[in-house]
């Protein structure tokens, strides 16, 4: 895979999303190429920490627009991310596939217990990123004027924002109900 496409989308998706995103957390053990991104966002701070629940646990309530989280999400991490962010924050993490549909299912009911909206987003390659929301919706509430905004971009535009939440038949029907948009 191009390796611009992950940091691109997994930064920007959620930074064009957000109406007033100033605080970011980044929970990474390999984070260069996501704070690069989040710096083309002048007026937002990022804030790292190890991908660790340890991390997270000293993070403060409600204190981040935005998490980019490369943990895999459980209970435990969900509840962390819930409390650390925002009352309409948001939260893309990365999430290993969506053939797992038993495991998904529970990992996503977890989710919507802190979250109204929950979608699905797939790269190019297949990879995929969990989006979840506490009230902004990731294809009806992208920035568009922010999104097109952004210079030396390789792979992210405003077309291709809502285009990596379109879903084929297959997983509309396995997921009915729980991924909510």
């Amino acid at each position: 895979m191009k390796d611009f496409i992950y940091p691109e989308m997994m930064v920007h998706v959620p930074l064009c999303t957000h109406k007033e995103p100033e605080n970011v957390l980044i929970l990474s053990d390999n984070a260069a190429k996501l704070e690069l991104e989040v710096a083309r966002h002048n007026e937002i701070k990022a804030t790292t920490l190890p991908a660790s629940i340890d991390a997270l646990r000293g993070a403060n309530d409600a204190s981040f627009e935005v998490v980019l989280c490369e943990i895999p999400c459980d209970a435990a991490v969900i509840a962390h991310l819930g409390r650390v962010l925002s009352e309409n924050g948001l939260l893309m993490s990365v999430h290993p596939s969506l053939e797992n549909i038993t495991e998904n299912k529970i990992i996503m009911e977890i989710m919507a217990k802190y979250f109204k909206i929950i979608m699905p987003c797939r790269l190019e390659d297949g990879t995929t990123l969990l989006l979840a929301s506490k009230s902004y919706h990731p294809t009806a509430d992208v920035i568009l004027q922010r999104a097109d905004m952004l210079d030396g971009l390789s792979f992210y535009n405003c077309d291709v924002h809502p285009a990596s939440f379109a879903m084929g038949n297959y997983i509309r029907k396995e997921y009915l109900g729980v991924i909510k948009n």
